[in-house]
């Protein structure tokens, strides 16, 4: 079975709460993935922007750690900007980076479910027995940072990286959570493609 988190945190924004209910880590083609069946963050106030015709960037991490979230050992970053087609009431993404991949026609949940699946983490250097706990964190993008829609192209690591580190703005949607200990024999293995896989 896969391996369930508990809650880390979740914030306000105009009165709607985003949590993420749970992490599911399984092992796909030696990497680690994650799905979390209760995170809605295509609602609220992102929700709001989508339907108003303007795109809306993600920011998503997904860490892992030998010492309960102490020390990041693996890290993986991934950006998105998400669309909404009026018409065909359906979400678009492109999903920024190298490689860059896209798709459209899908629904809330199905836009959701794509953003996790470009996470990953290697678990080629984890022993089977061994003890290691996983973080997922998300942030919508404020278009006024340095890290917006604006300089896509030109957004170092270690830029998003601080951003994740940063204390998040009253204003500012972000939630996380948790999963660990975990051991990789004892997690359910699938082979899924990832978003853009050859």
């Amino acid at each position: 079975m896969g391996a369930r988190a508990q809650i880390l945190g979740g914030c306000l924004l105009a009165g709607f709460p985003v949590w993420a209910q749970s992490l599911v880590v399984r092992l796909s083609n030696d990497h680690l993935r994650v799905s979390a069946p209760g995170l809605r963050f295509v609602a609220g106030k992102p929700l709001e922007r989508l339907h108003d015709g303007a795109p809306v960037a993600f920011a998503f991490q997904l860490s892992l750690s030998i010492d309960a979230h102490a020390t990041i050992l693996l890290r993986d970053i991934q950006r998105f900007v998400m669309s909404y087609d009026l018409w065909e009431e359906k979400f678009s993404i492109l999903k920024l980076g190298h490689p860059r991949s896209s798709v459209s026609h899908l629904s809330a949940e199905g836009a959701e479910a794509w953003c996790l699946e470009a996470l990953a983490l290697p678990a080629s250097g984890l022993a089977s027995e061994k003890p290691f706990w996983m973080k997922l964190e998300g942030r919508m993008e404020d278009a006024r940072e340095p890290a917006g829609l604006e300089n896509e192209g030109s957004v170092s690591l270690s830029r998003l990286i601080e951003l994740f580190s940063r204390r998040t703005r009253a204003e500012q949607t972000r939630w996380a959570a948790v999963a660990g200990p975990l051991r990789l024999a004892g997690l359910k293995k699938s082979s899924v493609r990832a978003p853009g896989a050859q």
